[in-house]
């Protein structure tokens, strides 16, 4: 009861933020512009600000790097090879694949956060911040380079190290990396504004999936919905599960892996997808879908965990 509690109170909010930014749009307010306008803003300076302040601050304890970095690296590689299993019985175009595999990879850092703090032992918490530290840079790379060959863009090599190079949220990773990895950090007057920044990013980027979502595509992408809910929701956690037990990684390394991989797929993959070509409109189904339906898959997975590490 108590997962399940920690649970509801950490989506209600997602889910109605997104509520509010359906009903925004259908009531025209503050107009189109402001939402595409808004989305930018989220694009190209909050969502980066998010990932240099999280990744400047994360612990990159070097003894547990290896390992961990070998099991989010081959869960993330487990995942876009189911992605890509699944294309030929759904059929869908490059735009939509590529928001396939968005819905599929990425996850929602702040339910992650607020599961851990509140159902495991603080000690787990530095553990969470090493596990992101390692899958926001991978899980970035991967959807900018599906977005890049799939999406419209230029799918050569060439085309795609240019999209790399250009893309805001990389460059948001890299720059909290060598921040982090330098020893420099963020400096206290500065680590403040980028932590507002960041912190606006979530709940204005939910808003904005809400005004971009259409109830009627709910309908007609049924089969790309299922299917990427049941990679992210069931499939991937469990494919984290076992590639924990092969690594050999520790129970609370394989609580936090499998909770990360569990989680709904996050506001950055709509944004990502409007900006880069994607189906934004299939994406903002997937996130809509999935944010609801972890409330019943997240305690599954939770009371696994729990069973596993008794």
């Amino acid at each position: 009861m108590n997962h399940l509690l920690a649970i509801l109170t950490a989506l209600v909010p997602l889910f109605g933020l997104i509520v509010l930014g359906t009903f925004l749009a259908r009531w025209r307010f503050p107009g189109a512009e402001f939402w595409q306008r808004l989305e930018r803003l989220i694009y190209f300076i909050l969502f980066p600000a998010l990932l240099v302040e999280s990744l400047a601050s994360a612990p990159l304890d070097p003894s547990r790097i290896s390992p961990l970095l070998l099991a989010v690296v081959m869960t993330l590689c487990a995942g876009s090879g189911l992605v890509f299993a699944t294309q030929p019985l759904l059929r869908l175009d490059g735009p939509a694949l590529s928001s396939l595999y968005q819905g599929s990879i990425r996850f929602n850092t702040y339910l992650g956060i607020a599961i851990v703090m509140a159902v495991f032992e603080p000690s787990t918490l530095a553990v969470m911040a090493l596990v992101i530290g390692l899958m926001i840079p991978l899980v970035n790379l991967g959807c900018v380079l599906v977005l890049s060959r799939f999406a419209g863009g230029d799918g050569s090599a060439v085309g795609m190290f240019k999209s790399l190079t250009r893309n805001p949220l990389i460059l948001g990773c890299l720059v909290g990396l060598g921040l982090n990895l330098s020893g420099l950090g963020l400096h206290p007057s500065f680590a403040l504004g980028f932590s507002f920044a960041g912190e606006a990013a979530v709940p204005l980027g939910l808003m904005c999936v809400g005004a971009g979502l259409s109830l009627q595509r709910l309908n007609a992408d049924r089969s790309a919905l299922v299917g990427a809910g049941m990679i992210k929701l069931l499939l991937l956690p469990l494919l984290a599960a076992m590639i924990a037990h092969v690594v050999g990684l520790g129970i609370q390394e394989t609580q936090v892996l499998v909770v990360f991989a569990a989680l709904p797929t996050a506001t950055s993959a709509y944004i990502l997808a409007r900006q880069m070509g994607g189906d934004h409109g299939l994406i903002a189904g997937m996130l809509t879908v999935q944010t609801a339906a972890a409330v019943i898959s997240l305690p599954i997975v939770l009371a696994l965990l729990a069973s596993h590490g008794s």
